[in-house]
């Protein structure tokens, strides 16, 4: 009799699925087209060679710096922002599986003893007693959900965009690390530079104050010109502090993103004059969709949000269970797996909402909300990143000229202190020449340090703009079809 009710309805299973499946139609679901005008270049690149060098994928290497490149490959391995978002990976690729699960029949098995007495009647004066009785039994059973309707699959497939988007989101995070690694070290070397040149002009100025002391000796001078050259030097040696002040707290931020104490780094340094400032192409826009990781990322969850928004709607549509279990029972264990002792049952069950208080309809609505948010979002990245790199080509070629005509600046002005400290020598010299021209070194010089600063950060933030390495392109063999 249960063998007839299964093959029943398995028929009307079959039956449904058949008419379910015209039905199929409105659940294909492509990604929205985010209808994104991609540029044939960049503005700030027009004479830039698109198969020139991009950048590789160590391209810290290019800035000739043998203790960058060792703590480069340091936070590669211990940064704990990294460490952070590759364990975010594995919490994803996790919740994948357990989605993924309702895909799967489950099984469970069990097995039972149930021991149970009746109790004693009374009947006509008479008093029967009770009766114990023992019952063993062993099943399995089983349960799956049809998924005509490509819920659980869309769940699913949602599940393994968002753990894609995470494996993305720690190569934003890793490329976030890199430039910042960096840019403290470069920072590192300006606050050096910066503080070797004040202590040149130290030097400088106590040397311009003890001539003016010796004018003064001899009646040349006044107490008024030896009052501003000592106001002169007391400025020069007021600024270190401070910049040491920024040494350490960059060399501290090295620290921190090697995932060490402060007291167990050592950071040498040495002067911003020794770092090669590399040449990188650009590219073609086109291939920054596939290079930079917060676009991928941001794909990647427009991606799982559409899946999301496929579920959503299959849960207008019935759902389709089936349930069977089979196994053994007997009032004596030995005879527990005779075939008198098997029974089995098997139910094929639909559920169809009708009223759930608008549950349903306002999860779609949500997830639809969900989706061209994040559609929104993902043309923003797309369109920011154009303007990312366009900035960054604008500000190397600022900075490399402003770094090329404060050159000029410095030079010139320290061919005026030299001219003018030689005159206060032989007395020939206006004080207040004197104090104009050093003054103007002094302040050339330092900005000279952070004019380099701003172009190798540029370069950097260059770098950042386009994803950080690129894989190698792959050449097209000669013979090639």
């Amino acid at each position: 009799m249960n063998l007839v009710f299964a093959k029943k309805i398995g028929r009307s299973i079959v039956a449904f699925a058949v008419v379910a499946s015209s039905a199929g139609c409105i659940l294909t679901k492509d990604l929205p087209d985010p209808a994104l005008d991609i540029p044939e270049g960049y503005k700030a690149a027009r004479l830039a060679n698109p198969n020139g060098a991009t950048p590789t994928l160590d391209w810290w290497r290019g800035f000739r710096s043998r203790e960058l490149t060792q703590l480069m490959e340091e936070a590669q391995t211990v940064n704990l922002d990294i460490a952070a978002a590759t364990s975010r990976i594995m919490q994803a690729d996790a919740q994948a599986r357990i989605t993924g699960a309702a895909l799967l029949p489950s099984v469970s098995g069990g097995g039972q003893e149930t021991y149970s007495r009746t109790s004693g009647s009374s009947s006509s004066g008479l008093t029967n007693g009770g009766r114990e009785v023992v019952t063993y039994s062993a099943s399995l059973s089983a349960s799956y959900e049809i998924d005509f309707w490509g819920k659980n699959r869309d769940a699913a497939l949602a599940a393994e965009e968002t753990s894609t988007a995470n494996r993305f989101d720690r190569d934003v995070v890793a490329l976030t690390t890199m430039a910042a690694v960096a840019n403290a070290y470069f920072q590192v070397l300006t606050s050096q530079d910066r503080i070797r040149t004040a202590e040149r002009n130290i030097a400088s100025a106590q040397r311009i104050l003890d001539a003016i002391k010796q004018r003064f000796a001899a009646g040349t001078g006044t107490d008024l010109d030896v009052a501003q050259q000592e106001s002169v030097l007391a400025n020069q040696r007021a600024a270190v502090p401070p910049l040491r002040t920024t040494l350490a707290q960059n060399v501290n931020a090295l620290a921190t993103l090697v995932s060490r104490p402060p007291e167990s780094v050592r950071v040498a340094g040495g002067s911003l004059n020794t770092i090669a400032a590399p040449r990188v192409t650009p590219g073609l826009p086109s291939e920054l969709l596939t290079q930079r990781p917060d676009i991928r990322r941001q794909e990647a969850q427009l991606a799982s949000a559409t899946a999301n928004v496929g579920s959503a709607r299959a849960q207008f549509f019935p759902s389709i269970q089936l349930t069977g279990s089979g196994g053994y029972q007997s009032a004596a264990l030995a005879s527990l797996f005779q075939p008198n002792a098997a029974f089995f049952s098997l139910v094929g069950g639909l559920t169809q909402p009708i009223f759930d208080g608008g549950r349903i309809q306002g999860n779609f609505e949500l997830t639809q909300a969900r989706q061209d948010e994040l559609l929104q979002t993902y043309r923003k990245t797309v369109v920011q990143s154009f303007a990312d790199v366009d900035n960054a080509l604008v500000a190397i070629r600022q900075t490399t000229e402003r770094l090329r005509l404060q050159r000029e600046v410095v030079r010139a002005s320290k061919r005026a202190f030299d001219l003018s400290e030689q005159q206060l020598r032989a007395g020939t010299a206006d004080i207040v020449t004197v104090l104009n021209t050093q003054l103007t070194l002094f302040q050339a010089e330092d900005v000279l340090s952070q004019a380099q600063l701003a172009r190798l950060q540029a370069i950097i933030s260059l770098y950042q703009a386009l994803g950080g390495g690129w894989e190698p392109k792959m050449e097209r063999p000669v013979n090639a079809l």
